[in-house]
């Protein structure tokens, strides 16, 4: 979590419910905070009276101190809270947050006193984060405003709860602080990633990514789905020439060709115990659900269908392969509702669910993970399956953390061993690649941060070769 000063984004809402300062409520005492500059002059205090022992001049001297602390004391509790609204402050924050996203969460404090005050504010901030020592300390200046910015970045979905939002506030004097609560008890759903939703955006208009700076795919042939005849002018390709509708019409004619639309794109997430492998504070189900939603939207921007459900013991969170403009919303709340059983993926109750449900011949991209071969051949007979009727592509993760011992140096004999291990482990990763290849199906092999970025490539390879 970071903290900078910025300017409010264009993806916040205020969220208001319960804004009012509770002050009210609240007793003298509960909003009273003693600061710990008048504890350091109390001790101050104290040592002037030990030393009185030894210079009895000194006594006298340290009881005016004393009372002048108390006059000042009793100053700095007229001047804040004479004002019962001294301050008012807003916390301002996206309607929904951002899975794996730094999302922007801003605080904005008025300042109503006639003097410039120091304020501290500690936002109680979800749990979930567990961040225990937030704090921010600022002075802002006689009837002004500012603002303070932080981020939060969440690792799991569901619901997130603030609760209050304390300001404390200090005179020029620094004795004493008196207390402020906003915004108390606000509820914000967390849901898959609409940030990176929004960053790939404009790739859907593209089967060349080099222009993003992403990456070159290589256009193989056309698509072939016819849409008229026309004549034939420069710069047409003349692989296209109709010979029969040439000699028709006594001058030179071409098919002409245009991509291929409403086909059925479905995206299924494994949610069983090889899911939860974790990575940068995420799972890699979250990384898969954050996938989806990002080329759903590409899908249809591509005008294709898009369609979704997971699996494991059994297969639900279903959404049909459409193209209707409320497909987007309903493929969301489905991913914000995908929960992990942490039971073995059943391959076989998939592919008889896919052969049932699925009849026309679709894109079938299947986010899951293989750990070794074995685990790969006992599910081949039914990934094989799938793959005679669709096109079928298993997208699973490399483990970063066996490259980290690998690039290692190694100095005592465990570490060999470890390297070793590790180095197998990743050779075998490239064993299940090619065994998938072997019999016809495609395969994604990625690390988790780029796991959105290399299913979209593939999609897009796939559609730009005409394959499916």
């Amino acid at each position: 979590m970071s903290v900078t000063k910025n300017n409010i984004t264009d993806n916040q809402q205020p969220i208001t419910e319960n804004r009012q300062p509770t002050t009210t409520k609240m007793n003298f005492f509960k909003k009273l905070y003693i600061n710990n500059f008048f504890f350091y002059l109390l001790i101050g205090i104290v040592a002037l009276f030990c030393l009185a022992f030894m210079f009895p001049s000194l006594y006298n001297a340290t009881w005016y101190i004393l009372l002048g602390i108390m006059v000042f004391f009793v100053l700095d509790i007229i001047i804040l809270f004479s004002s019962k609204n001294g301050v008012d402050a807003d916390r301002t924050m996206p309607e929904k947050l951002s899975n794996g996203d730094e999302n922007p969460i801003v605080l904005t404090l008025k300042n109503f006193y006639t003097f410039p005050i120091q304020v501290k504010i500690i936002d109680e901030i979800p749990e979930q984060f567990q961040e225990r020592n937030f704090e921010l300390k600022r002075k802002v200046k006689t009837a002004s405003q500012d603002e303070f910015q932080y981020y939060l970045r969440p690792t799991q979905r569901g619901e997130y709860r603030f609760g209050s939002l304390n300001v404390y506030v200090s005179s020029p004097l620094k004795l004493i602080s008196k207390r402020y609560k906003f915004c108390s008890d606000v509820m914000v759903p967390t849901y898959p990633s609409y940030i990176q939703l929004r960053k790939y955006d404009l790739i859907a208009f593209s089967n060349n990514l080099f222009q993003y700076g992403v990456k070159k795919i290589r256009r193989i042939g056309h698509t072939m789905e016819f849409e008229q005849i026309k004549e034939y002018v420069p710069g047409d390709d003349i692989r296209t020439l109709n010979w029969k509708a040439t000699a028709k019409k006594n001058s030179l004619m071409v098919n002409q060709f245009q991509d291929e639309k409403s086909q059925n794109i479905y995206m299924v997430i494994d949610k069983g115990r090889t899911m939860k492998m974790p990575f940068n504070g995420m799972s890699l189900l979250d990384y898969a659900i954050n996938a989806t939603l990002v080329m759903s939207n590409v899908i249809l921007k591509k005008q294709d269908k898009a369609g979704m459900f997971s699996f494991s013991k059994k297969v639900d969170n279903r959404v049909v392969a459409e193209k209707r403009t409320s497909q987007m919303q309903k493929i969301l709340e489905n991913l914000y509702n995908v929960k992990t059983d942490f039971f073995e993926s059943d391959y076989s109750r998939l592919y008889a669910d896919i052969k049932k449900n699925i009849n026309q011949r679709s894109l079938i991209i299947l986010y899951t993970n293989f750990e070794t071969l074995d685990g790969l051949h006992r599910q081949m007979p039914y990934l094989k399956g799938i793959a005679k009727s669709h096109l079928l592509v298993v997208v699973f993760f490399q483990n970063t953390e066996l490259y980290q011992i690998t690039n290692k140096k190694t100095e005592t004999i465990q570490e060999v061993y470890d390297k070793v291990i590790a180095e197998k482990f990743i050779f075998e990763k490239k064993l299940i690649v090619t065994e998938l290849k072997k019999y016809g199906i495609h395969s994604v092999l990625t690390q988790p941060e780029n796991l959105t970025l290399d299913t979209i490539n593939k999609y897009l390879e796939i559609k730009a070769r005409g394959i499916l």
